[in-house]
């Protein structure tokens, strides 16, 4: 394979990255299939792009599929026809990041969106290079109410997918990646009708992350950690939390924070998830996935269902990083090979004890921990 000269324009890669990943050259893509670009030029490392090329294969950046904090998405096509979706970071991203933080990921697994490379030609332009994804992302699945599932199942397999690529990231990766950003709109859709399976992106972000911005999204992504005085530390357990607040979006199919929810403590989705709970109504929640057709049989499906995810998801929120469980535990909580620990009142720093259920014994969070050896 030939390896294509970088313009004289750009900053020149460290040696060892750059002897790692060669440009890929047009001329080389074109002449490979689909299937033989995936299965043997992609598969084992990310692949190095230039600028030019990423904006010839996006049409300089014509069709925009979203946007978010971190940067643009906008669909391209690479010259053999393979769809992609290219990401154009946006420049407050880190400046210390480099080819060699790509270079040392391992082959990427089926719970992932596949990334295909980078572009780091200057210091102005920062992109990751994705598989396209022709299905929906979650966010759009979960609030456009033409979006129906007539399964129970069909949430379940959502969620359980989401937690197998953190679980991935956090415990089978050669470098253990944190995610920071676990949302429905990094969570894409595969599959047809009810067979849904979700796969996690934007991973490729944290690599990217400098420190100073990593503490800080850590900071809004776990909650109340304060312990003693002092911040807990950065740990994967933020992401922990972030699909536990995840798990609420999916059954109630609103976000978290609805300001024109009629009732003051409706608004927040997982306070008002624990009050269901309490008072075992949390069949409530999965109303909208539910048709009026539902038989006694179906509706305790939906209910058994609701009741799994939701203890999940209060154990997953726990205010201490160490009461929260790890991702292979709510994986297999999820999948019924855990039995899941009675969850206790977990917004103590919401409301004084007293306001707690009664099903926690007005305990809080604090008191209690999680010991499931694993």
């Amino acid at each position: 394979m030939t390896t294509a000269s970088r313009p004289s324009t750009s900053r020149p890669p460290p040696a060892s990255a750059a002897a790692l990943t060669p440009l890929l050259p047009d001329s080389a893509i074109r002449g490979t299939t689909i299937e033989k670009f995936l299965n043997e030029i992609a598969r084992e490392k990310p692949i190095q792009f230039t600028s030019e090329q990423l904006d010839r294969y996006t049409q300089q950046r014509s069709a925009e599929l979203g946007a978010g904090g971190y940067g643009v998405v906008y669909k391209g096509m690479l010259p053999n026809g393979l769809d992609i979706a290219v990401k154009f970071l946006h420049d407050h991203m880190g400046t210390d990041a480099t080819e060699q933080q790509f270079m040392d990921q391992p082959r990427q697994p089926h719970v992932l969106i596949r990334l295909i490379g980078f572009c780091f030609d200057s210091g102005s332009h920062r992109t990751l290079v994705y598989e396209f994804m022709a299905k929906t992302s979650l966010d759009k699945y979960l609030f456009d109410r033409s979006h129906r599932v007539s399964s129970p199942s069909t949430l379940l397999a959502i969620a359980t997918g989401v937690a197998r690529g953190l679980r991935y990231l956090h415990e089978e990766c050669q470098k253990k990646i944190i995610h920071y950003d676990v949302k429905p709109g990094n969570v894409l859709l595969a599959g047809d009708g009810e067979a849904l399976t979700a796969k996690l992106t934007d991973f490729g972000i944290a690599l990217l992350l400098s420190r100073a911005d990593t503490q800080s999204r850590t900071r809004r992504c776990t909650g109340y950690v304060i312990n003693g005085g002092s911040s807990s530390p950065v740990t994967e357990k933020c992401d922990v939390y972030s699909f536990g607040m995840l798990l609420f979006e999916i059954i109630g199919r609103r976000k978290n924070m609805d300001n024109d929810a009629v009732e003051e403590d409706h608004r927040w989705l997982p306070l008002l998830a624990w009050t269901k709970f309490d008072n075992g109504e949390l069949v409530d929640l999965v109303k909208e996935w539910r048709s009026v057709s539902d038989g006694e049989e179906e509706e305790e499906r939906w209910k058994e269902t609701a009741e799994r995810m939701c203890k999940v998801a209060f154990l997953c929120v726990r205010e201490l990083l160490e009461a929260r469980p790890t991702m292979s535990m709510v994986v297999n909580m999820l999948e019924g090979y855990l039995d899941i620990p009675a969850p206790v009142y977990p917004f103590g720093w919401m409301y004084p004890p007293e306001a707690a259920s009664s099903r926690s014994g007005g305990s809080t969070n604090s008191d209690v921990m999680i010991s499931i050896d694993t």
